[in-house]
């Protein structure tokens, strides 16, 4: 039965299809021709090409939607030129013209990427339909290819998102580790504070008591030296502890200070003038990156002498058998950032979360009130301090100071 298209759908179908680039190879000239003249006359923009080698150049340029190539050329057979082009142009579609009508070659023309075959001799209605089935039929698959290839945009956009998003994720989660750290610092600072101060005050009582006997013993023992020497060290000893009283305060409770406009690189200078001798002695290098045109702070010189000089004293510890101590000095608009690294042993991971605890230390005659002091003056400017280390590798040691 005889499909009758209605003006709609013809109306439609001469949109699809309208100005649609064809092109015919055959090596018969009446073919061409006829051909041609046919697809022309319902709307197509027809080209020709007599053989299969000419073909491929025309179909680079002129990049039609449908080829319609004879299966019997010389030089290059239909079959061979079909899969050049299936393989060079995929979105070019193709189908044979052919005079043999076994079912073999049908199935070898469609493995190859056929989209459809006529058989020679065929009508002008035939032929018309044949073609606006292959370009309805690629019309279709060309649009579900954009619909799969924009859906593995989205999904690369969705992936890359989702990345984004945990990397996001991470960085807020260590900035919140990092803040809650800073916090529990502050509050054990805030703690010792108000134990030491009644340590203070208890403990030195009876040490007042112990160190004026000990110094009434001493009176009295003028003829034993043996015994005499005996409340020296008592003396020695009462006094070693005061020093640690006194260090132990001065982790939670500021000394006297006075506030001036100073320079850091002037301060970072003067501190490392004690330790020059002790470096050149250990074999430790010293590399210095200091800025001096670094903006000034509103600071106490001696009170943040402090930070740097416990610094020094700790990496040089770390590199008795020699080393690199590096020391810089930047800054941006709102902070001075000053680096400290070594190149020493390293501080065990387990141990990072506490070297700023009072009493914590690996020395071996160490008080492990360095680093509290250290982090109590360094809040005490309203700064922040971080440390990194690598077992065998060294540690490093950021200071950010706000800007006067």
């Amino acid at each position: 039965m005889k499909v009758k298209y209605s003006p709609i759908q013809s109306a439609e179908k001469e949109r699809l299809f309208m100005r649609e680039k064809l092109l015919i190879v055959d090596d018969e000239r009446m073919i061409l021709e006829l051909t041609s003249m046919v697809l022309r006359s319902k709307g197509f923009d027809v080209s020709v090409v007599d053989n299969a080698s000419d073909s491929y150049e025309r179909i680079e340029r002129e990049q039609p939607a449908l080829v319609l190539l004879d299966y019997m050329m010389p030089k290059v057979n239909g079959l061979d030129a079909l899969k050049e082009i299936r393989e060079r142009f995929p979105e070019t579609y193709v189908i044979m013209f052919t005079g043999k009508g076994s079912e073999e070659v049908a199935v070898e023309l469609m493995k190859a990427g056929a989209s459809d075959y006529i058989l020679k001799p065929f009508s002008n209605a035939k032929l018309v339909e044949r073609i606006e089935n292959v370009l309805r039929l690629r019309s279709i698959e060309l649009r579900n290819k954009e619909l799969v290839d924009e859906q593995q945009r989205l999904l690369d956009e969705i992936e890359r998102w989702n990345r984004e998003l945990e990397e996001r994720v991470e960085h807020k989660t260590a900035e919140l580790e990092r803040a809650h750290h800073e916090i529990l610092m502050t509050e054990k600072l805030a703690a010792l504070g108000h134990l030491s101060a009644g340590m203070a005050h208890e403990i030195r009582n009876p040490l007042n008591s112990i160190s004026l006997f000990a110094q009434i013993l001493q009176s009295g023992l003028k003829n034993k030296p043996e015994m005499k020497t005996y409340s020296e060290k008592i003396i020695n000893e009462v006094e070693r502890i005061d020093a640690i009283l006194v260090k132990l305060l001065s982790t939670s409770k500021r000394s006297p200070f006075q506030l001036r406009t100073i320079h850091i690189h002037d301060v970072i200078e003067k501190s490392l003038q004690p330790f020059l001798e002790q470096m050149r002695a250990q074999g430790v290098i010293l590399q210095k990156k200091l800025l001096n045109e670094t903006p000034s702070i509103l600071a106490d010189a001696e009170e943040l002498g402090q930070v740097f000089s416990n610094l020094f004293s700790n990496a040089l510890f770390e590199m008795k058998q020699g080393g690199t101590l590096t020391v810089a000095l930047t800054h941006d608009d709102r902070d001075a950032l000053v680096t400290v690294a070594d190149t020493g042993g390293g501080i065990p991971e387990d141990h990072l979360n506490e070297i700023f605890d009072p009493f914590f230390t690996t020395k071996e005659r160490g008080t492990g009130f360095g680093l509290s002091v250290v982090l109590r003056i360094v809040k005490t400017y309203a700064g922040r301090i971080n440390v990194q280390s690598e077992q065998g590798r060294g540690t490093t040691f950021k200071i950010w100071l706000p800007l006067a």
